[in-house]
């Protein structure tokens, strides 16, 4: 009775199919595509000009920085203030450079934001692939104290670290400012974050069953994975680090500045020359706008390719 009934089910079967749409009697094949999978979004109308808007919000300051630097000092006092650029740019910068050591504390600038950019980029990585991957006592007992420096205002270790610069006989070099930032717990806590979901654990047991050691696996297996986190890193610090006022105003003078250093000395006086000013910060401002012109392409497409996996 079960043998006659099985073939005869069967057969219904094809019958079915084939009496179905097509008449091809084969099952349609599951393509897995959902709707509006592949469909390119466009925004609207609002969307562009929220974000025309918000772009014309962020170029205000500088284009007011530069007008103002093209102006006279008496013109910026008067009432409306000025709109539209003048032609004093050329004199007002010439009078920022040379009043305020501008060359030499951009070649330090430079210095100090490049070394410190490079080292914490590195030692971040590394710290951030031994808290997230390796293992080893006290861990996350360690990560939380690195973590917690992060609370700690750095007003206070101010006078602790003059004491230390002063017994080295650094003060008014260099040094004094790149060593105490060699590397952030923010970049630290950053990279540990990225690599505990970037990195999966199969590709660093592959390489150590290829007899590869450790440093060869951080260069060859961490690097390229971790490499888009690298480069946003490396562009907040720079950035952080050519901004920085605190520290440096306190560990170096006049005759070696940063820009940020350099600038205060242009505030000076009975009457600041607010035009002056505003063209030093325009040449101190022209680096970054340089740099991120030139490597913008390259920071933006490390993000996007940290954000798809796949």
């Amino acid at each position: 009775m079960v043998l006659q009934s099985t073939p005869a089910r069967a057969k219904s079967k094809a019958e079915r199919a084939e009496a179905a749409p097509g008449g091809t009697g084969a099952p349609r094949p599951r393509t897995g595509r959902k709707r509006g999978a592949g469909r390119q979004l466009h925004g609207g109308k609002v969307t562009y000009a929220v974000l025309v808007l918000f772009s014309l919000g962020s170029l205000l300051p500088l284009v007011w920085t530069a007008i103002a630097a093209s102006r006279d000092n008496q013109r910026l006092a008067e009432t409306p203030p000025p709109l539209w650029f003048g032609s004093n740019l050329g004199s007002n910068l010439m009078t920022a450079w040379n009043d305020a050591n501008m060359g030499k504390a951009l070649l330090n600038t430079v210095v100090v934001a490049g070394t410190i950019a490079v080292t914490t980029v590195l030692f971040a990585t590394l710290a951030g692939y031994a808290f997230a991957k390796l293992r080893f006592r006290a861990k996350n007992l360690l990560l939380l104290v690195v973590i917690g420096t992060m609370m700690v205002p750095p007003q206070l270790s101010v006078v602790p670290l003059f004491m230390a610069v002063a017994e080295l006989e650094w003060t008014n070099q260099l040094q004094a400012v790149i060593l105490p930032m060699l590397v952030s717990a923010f970049g630290v806590f950053f990279m540990r974050q990225y690599l505990a979901g970037a990195l999966p654990m199969e590709l660093i047991e592959a390489a150590r069953v290829d007899g590869a050691h450790s440093l060869r696996v951080v260069w060859h297996v961490v690097f390229p994975v971790a490499r888009p986190a690298m480069a946003v890193l490396g562009m907040l610090t720079f950035v952080m680090a050519w901004n920085e006022f605190f520290w440096p105003i306190i560990a170096l003078t006049q005759d070696n500045p940063t820009v940020q250093v350099a600038l205060t000395g242009l505030g000076r006086g009975y009457i600041p020359d607010q035009s002056v000013i505003m063209a030093g910060a325009l040449l101190g401002t022209l680096p970054l706008l340089i740099a991120f012109a030139i490597f913008g392409k390259q920071i933006v497409g490390g993000i996007m390719q940290g954000a798809i996996k796949g």
